[in-house]
């Protein structure tokens, strides 16, 4: 019972001394891409993250690439999520930040990311692990050329 007291003490005061655990697996959501829509008419969007990487100079930031697609749209990207707020509860936690990804250009339906995420999860004091995992990004997705702007959100699940 002690040695699950010291080690939720260790992961909820690295986030009081603003040291954030490296959570890049987290991204990675399983393998699987997080879905959602796109646009007024709610098209389909799927957003794979291949890679995560913590920052080494900033902790509270992330390196990520993978691909989008929209359609028969497949477009590689590149970028981060940064994050910029930290709530935790006994048995509930929220991590909150920002994102911006930016696609190859190529051409008219390539574009940048950008928003707003929320992760959610629970907190298994028996097993000491993380559980019940939610990642929402809400925020825009805009062409290079600026002729195109949507609304997009995406869910891991």
């Amino acid at each position: 019972m002690t040695k699950k007291i010291v080690l939720l003490f260790i992961f909820i005061s690295g986030f009081a001394f603003s040291q954030m655990p490296n959570i890049a697996d987290v991204w990675l959501n399983n393998s699987k891409p997080y879905t959602g829509t796109i646009g007024n008419d709610h098209q389909t969007i799927k957003l794979k993250i291949n890679i995560s990487e913590q920052n080494k100079k900033n902790d509270q930031e992330y390196f990520v690439s993978g691909y989008s697609l929209v359609d028969n749209t497949y477009s590689k990207y590149e970028g981060k999520l940064k994050i910029t707020r930290y709530k935790d509860g006994k048995k509930n936690g929220a991590v909150y930040g920002e994102y911006e990804l930016a696609e190859e250009n190529k051409g008219k339906h390539s574009g940048i990311f950008t928003g707003r995420f929320i992760y959610t999860f629970k907190w298994n004091k028996k097993s000491e692990k993380i559980e019940s995992q939610y990642i929402d990004l809400i925020g825009n997705w805009k062409s290079y050329d600026g002729t195109l702007d949507f609304k997009t959100r995406l869910k891991n699940l």
